[in-house]
């Protein structure tokens, strides 16, 4: 039996995500005529109260289109040192938009409103010009957790009186909704815009969704376009994301139930030296000294289980729509034997 932890973007569509997907009404996407892209861009919008919505091939894209749509050459975005914008997207910042960062020394990837006043660079021309504030929910290598609603609201009262708009990485962010019991207009009201994942927890094979309003999304298609995003009778593959969005939103909770019943395992474990609080779906623990990271996950990959290095001696764990209660006894057993 093998078991992959290694991260939510290993689900595999279920038959009734294919029948859909198989199912589709298809059209050209660039034209603005696929039917199952426009009811997905509507229904993604319609959850978080946005105007519009574009389907991007990835996460990556989405967010690298909102960040280049928000800011100038010679711009900064404010982020977490430990947000995926700045870790896990290639540089993208500056290749795609031509901006720098400021880091962020948040808790957990999340900082606070004072943090981003603190952050605004001055009219000086030695300084680049502050043009966005990012922030991300759940936060990925925080693992998984969620940031508070009332600091967003705090974080948009300031980026709306400097006159800086705001936008979320929401790979996660209906795990976040779920974990906090709010809904998605409660968040996007307070946001420019939103990217969001169908491909994580909600077991779509790929795709995510840039929102915004429409001027923010006539103006994303065009860069979409640039970075080679356009694509042609899409359908069947948004399909899936639309499945996905009626059908796999509530069950997220067991993947956080699962996640903190392994997480009183792993608090068990003689090897583990820490753990970070679990919010989600995401555990992320640290080895004691004497056990190597690469060893340990040579050993459960001998057991068929497979996770993840996340820095020195850290480990990450990431529960899934796949991950079921016959998989969880055995890692329980495997751990607890090792």
């Amino acid at each position: 039996m093998k078991i992959d932890l290694r991260s939510d973007t290993v689900t595999k569509p279920s038959k009734e995500m294919l029948d859909a997907m198989y199912l589709a009404p298809v059209g050209d996407d660039v034209f603005e005529e696929d039917p199952t892209v426009i009811e997905l861009e509507n229904t993604s919008a319609n959850i978080f109260g946005k105007e519009a919505g574009i389907f991007c091939p990835s996460g990556t894209m989405s967010n690298q289109i909102a960040i280049r749509l928000h800011t100038q050459p010679g711009s900064e975005v404010v982020c977490d040192k430990l947000s995926h914008i700045y870790n896990y997207e290639g540089g993208g910042i500056a290749v795609n938009s031509l901006s720098s960062v400021k880091l962020l020394a948040g808790a957990g990837g999340r900082f606070t409103a004072d943090d981003v006043l603190k952050s605004i660079q001055p009219d000086d021309i030695h300084a680049p010009i502050t043009s966005l504030v990012s922030i991300e929910n759940t936060s990925n290598k925080g693992g998984g957790c969620c940031y508070d609603l009332k600091e967003i609201e705090k974080i948009a009262a300031v980026c709306k009186d400097k006159n800086l708009p705001l936008h979320l990485d929401g790979a996660r962010i209906f795990n976040a909704l779920i974990a906090k019991n709010e809904s998605g207009t409660e968040h996007g009201k307070h946001l420019d815009t939103i990217s969001i994942c169908l491909s994580k927890g909600l077991g779509a094979p790929i795709g995510s969704v840039l929102l915004g309003s429409k001027e923010h999304i006539h103006k994303a298609r065009r860069i979409r376009k640039v970075l080679g995003g356009g694509m042609r009778q899409v359908g069947g593959i948004a399909a899936a994301g639309l499945y996905a969005l009626k059908n796999n939103v509530d069950r997220i909770v067991e993947d956080h139930n699962r996640a903190k019943e392994l997480a009183n395992v792993l608090k068990t474990c003689s090897f583990v030296k820490g753990l970070l609080p679990v919010e989600t779906n995401i555990l992320v623990f640290d080895l004691n000294d004497d056990v190597k990271q690469v060893d340990f996950l040579q050993k459960l990959k001998e057991k068929e289980i497979l996770a993840v290095g996340f820095g020195p001696q850290r480990v990450r764990f990431v529960t899934h729509l796949d991950f079921e209660d016959s998989q969880m006894d055995k890692l329980t057993r495997v751990l607890k034997e090792y």
